[in-house]
């Protein structure tokens, strides 16, 4: 049940997005009504501050929340996954630095560090990418190292070893794959983090400017209008919410589906 939900709110707010070329009513950075105005036949979602639709900015805010989180979670998987594999099996010295380094990281809270390397680098959606995946960086070391250490003791592994298997070899032909389960289902979870996380970024500045739609800037203008009454200008944290319950359900979803076939 959580696989098929999380699956369908994933696939509702991934194709709301991508077709916002073709579906938006109007321009999301142009007036076209009057501001503040409700719920409508002409603006399903009404109009915000400036007289923007908010439909049109919802449909196109959501490829800019999407794009950074997918590619957030690219990046800090490729490299905490890979140094977490590579850190676990050969141990040491080498596995102790990194160890103290990770943890370093992982101390800070996750928003104030995406916070402190988004405002050094500059507000841009790539830059909130970078500044969202060095913070999980941390989150793919530690299970890569974890479940790593678990097959390293396996025979198959010490049977390689004994044959005179190169060790990267061992890494990438039998290491690798049992650890590939594992990575979707955390990387899928991290996604529904990240996407909070840009959410937080946006609010604040950091991600895009205006008048650039995106789900977080939009609720940062609208804050003061919703206490006083303009409900529908809380949309576009209803969306927030829908991605990051749909990327979790279908990590659960999955992580579920998988252990059952092990």
């Amino acid at each position: 049940m959580m696989l098929k939900t999380g699956a369908f709110l994933v696939a509702f707010v991934i194709i709301f997005s991508a077709l916002a070329p073709v579906v938006a009513p109007y321009d999301p950075t142009k007036k076209v009504a009057e501001p503040l105005s409700p719920p409508s036949i002409k603006h399903p979602f009404g109009t915000d501050n400036l007289g923007r639709d908010v439909l049109s900015r919802v449909l196109y805010g959501g490829q800019v929340i999407i794009g950074v989180s997918l590619l957030a979670t690219l990046f800090s998987a490729s490299i905490g996954f890979t140094l977490g594999m590579f850190s676990g099996y050969i141990g040491g010295k080498t596995d102790r630095v990194l160890n103290m380094v990770m943890d370093s990281m992982y101390a800070f809270p996750s928003l104030i560090l995406a916070i402190a390397i988004a405002s050094v680098l500059g507000p841009s959606p790539l830059n909130a990418a970078l500044a969202i995946g060095v913070v999980y960086i941390p989150t793919y070391f530690r299970m890569a190292r974890n479940e790593t250490l678990v097959v390293k003791s396996s025979l198959f592994i010490e049977a390689a070893v004994s044959l005179g298997m190169p060790r990267h070899r061992i890494i990438f032909r039998h290491v690798l794959p049992n650890l590939v389960p594992s990575l979707v289902v955390v990387a899928t979870i991290n996604i529904a983090d990240a996407a909070l996380t840009e959410s937080a970024l946006a609010f604040f500045g950091y991600t895009v400017t205006p008048p650039t739609p995106d789900w977080g800037l939009d609720l940062s203008s609208a804050k003061s209008y919703i206490i006083n009454g303009y409900w529908w200008l809380l949309i576009p944290g209803i969306f927030i919410v829908l991605t990051a319950l749909g990327f979790s359900l279908l990590g659960e979803g999955l992580g579920e589906r998988l252990g059952k076939k092990d």
